[in-house]
């Protein structure tokens, strides 16, 4: 079964600098459907207009991470760490017993678009801690690119949660296909462009839940950039 949540029906929030859509609820927007999909919280569609951001606020017991679309994000927590990612790339922020952090777009003149996901961890009241990797093009182009996991196999980004997190870029025509291990789900979502999930059309900012199905298959409808998420 392929449940579709369409980008026309998520929450949205306006602040001026910061226009953002929500997957599920997040902040004021509240949906009792869409609280999440298994240990998959929150999906945040954030556009940053250039030199805004996030102020330092505090994080606790969650599994949060960036991925980069457009432009670059700047990054400062609690931890000392000081880091700008670009597109294509990741930054990992467990946030553990406790954590204060800060996003900005550091342009002047340039916008920034990325997907902020949280992911509920296994284990409560770890240390906090902040991974960063970058994943060219070519390791995504017509390919899952396993970018996130439970052990960091691979060279992904290591995840205290039972995860396998893939992007993948597609031209019109190539495909690739994923298998569901009984008793897991997946949930696909559409970073840009229009794919095919095993036959149903989703558009930009597109996002499906994916039970009871033993292979899902992505086929590109043109250009696109997806992320499917593999979960207990």
């Amino acid at each position: 079964m392929i449940a579709v949540r369409s980008a026309a029906d998520r929450g949205k929030s306006d602040f001026g600098w910061l226009d953002s859509r929500h997957t599920f609820s997040f902040g004021e927007y509240h949906d009792r459907r869409h609280m999440g999909f298994k240990s998959l919280r929150v999906i945040n569609d954030d556009r940053v207009a250039a030199g805004a951001g996030f102020p330092r606020h505090p994080h606790r017991d969650m599994e949060i991470f960036s991925y980069v679309l457009t432009g670059r994000l700047s990054h400062e927590d609690s931890l000392g760490t000081g880091s700008t990612v670009g597109a294509g790339e990741v930054q990992k922020m467990s946030a553990g017993t406790g954590i204060l952090h800060s996003e900005f777009n550091p342009s002047p003149t340039e916008p920034l678009r990325f997907l902020q996901v949280w992911i509920l961890p296994e284990h409560t009241g770890r240390p906090p801690s902040y991974e960063q990797r970058a994943f060219t093009v070519e390791d995504k182009r017509g390919r899952l690119k396993l970018i996130g996991s439970r052990d960091g196999r691979d060279g992904s980004i290591g995840f205290d949660q039972d995860v396998a997190i893939y992007a993948s870029i597609l031209n019109a025509g190539q495909s690739v296909e994923h298998r569901i291990a009984a008793g897991r789900g997946a949930w696909l979502q559409v970073a840009r462009g229009a794919v095919a999930v095993n036959g149903a059309p989703l558009g930009e900012g597109d996002g499906a839940a994916i039970v009871d199905e033993k292979t899902v298959e992505i086929r590109g409808l043109g250009p696109s950039e997806v992320l499917l998420f593999d979960l207990t």
